[in-house]
């Protein structure tokens, strides 16, 4: 998803005695500067420290990781405490082999960032990791948000050669030592400990939010987009980098099975059939990769290609569609299914990883690489109009009845920190 403004309304104030103490947090920020790379951790960073902007806490300070040749957006948090920031080598144009230089090398530029944090009135120090491998050695406690576990749940993919495959150990002894390890839903957090053999004690659950432009019905621009776009009334959404951890394969071949099937009785002439996907996120060489596999497994004809878009003009995209769609392999956020509910829009989806929890009774839910079932809930979605509007009704209540903020995701995580950072001084 394209990165953009992640500022978050307040959430309620907090009890006096439920406020954590403030702590110096060492911070690994390096996805924000390169948010094509691992959007989801550029989403969660984004939303996170959004919160914690939003409502700062006193003692609070942030000591920022960043890579030295990209330039640092953490100023956009005027707000926080930041002590420093220390600029680190380009470690990315390593790929996998950064996994196991990363762990030495942030272990030395965290060294010192909690050093007399005291004096500013923290109550301790913590080191957050988002993304990559932890630093080896931390003298200070370390906490793990684990937003992808495709690493370990697709091997063959994330770990062929001997480099990555070393690298991925060494970055799962790490995560096992961490003092906590953050996951957004129950089914990752069982997945999780599982995998990566954690203590179930150190797993805590923070359910994420969606971006605020999703929730904001403020400034409907889907009209122009569209008509600019050449979409028809009715579209899909389909957020579509081309990723091993993406079913591509399975949405590619049910959208080629429902053009050859007869078009569905009852379905208005002036909707199109098969149905149309809008391609959003993708970049020039996602294009290119699904337009490959599109040559292959057929359904390129229902492919639209949307350009860049801040947050704002996606959100009223998503809020026009008749669906997400999101098949996948292995999901450990389901961020843009939060983002769909969040706007009223339903899901499809597989059932892997965070997206049962998170889809719930606001989509449909089929298996991974069933390209019949996959068509049948598409077939389903895009021309059924009473399961539609059932879909659309648990959508929206979901959205309104309990709306989760980037601030409550803030004030949950800060107690983790508070939990491990101070238990030494107590």
């Amino acid at each position: 998803m394209a990165s953009g403004d992640a500022r978050v309304r307040p959430s309620a104030p907090q009890p006096g005695g439920d406020r954590p103490p403030g702590l110096r947090v060492v911070l690994d920020a390096r996805p924000l500067q390169d948010p094509g790379r691992a959007p989801a951790t550029a989403r969660y960073l984004e939303g996170l420290l959004a919160g914690y902007d939003a409502e700062p806490l006193p003692g609070e300070s942030f000591a920022f990781l960043l890579q030295s040749d990209l330039e640092d957006p953490t100023a956009q948090f005027a707000a926080l405490d930041v002590v420093g920031r220390r600029l680190l080598p380009p470690t990315r144009l390593l790929r996998s082999g950064a996994l196991a230089v990363d762990p030495f090398l942030l272990r030395g530029a965290s060294l010192g960032a909690a050093w007399r944090s005291d004096r500013g009135g923290a109550a301790g120090a913590v080191y957050h990791a988002a993304a990559g491998a932890p630093p080896i050695l931390s003298r200070i406690p370390i906490v793990v948000t684990l937003l992808d576990l495709a690493p370990w749940e697709l091997p063959a993919v994330f770990q062929r050669t001997p480099g990555s495959r070393f690298g991925q150990r060494l970055r799962a002894k790490l995560i096992q030592d961490a003092a906590a390890v953050l996951v957004g839903t129950e089914a990752v957090a069982v997945a999780a400990r599982r995998l990566l053999r954690l203590r179930q004690g150190r797993v805590h659950v923070v359910p994420l939010g969606p971006h605020p432009a999703f929730a904001d019905a403020a400034g409907d621009t889907a009209a122009e987009d569209r008509e600019r776009l050449g979409l028809p009334d009715r579209f899909f959404v389909y957020f579509g980098r081309f990723d091993a951890r993406h079913d591509v394969a399975t949405l590619l071949g049910a959208l080629e099975a429902l053009g050859s099937k007869p078009r569905p009785r009852g379905l208005p002439a002036r909707v199109p059939w098969p149905p149309r996907v809008l391609i959003v996120g993708a970049s020039p060489d996602d294009r290119a990769a699904l337009a490959r596999a599109a040559s292959r497994f057929g359904g390129g004809d229902s492919l639209v290609y949307a350009p860049a878009m801040p947050p704002e003009r996606l959100a009223s995209l998503v809020r026009d569609s008749r669906a997400v769609v999101m098949p996948a392999l292995s999901d450990g956020s389901g961020l843009p299914a939060l983002d769909a509910i969040a706007a009223g829009v339903p899901v499809v989806a597989t059932a892997v990883g965070a997206l049962p929890e998170v889809v719930a009774g606001a989509g449909i839910l089929v298996e991974p690489r069933d390209r019949d079932r996959l068509a049948a809930a598409l077939r389903t979605a895009w021309a059924d109009e009473r399961v539609h509007g059932r879909l659309v009704e648990v959508a929206r209540q979901r959205a309104t009845a309990s709306p989760r903020t980037w601030s409550d995701v803030a004030w949950e995580t800060r107690r983790v920190y508070a939990e491990v950072g101070t238990r030494q001084r107590a």
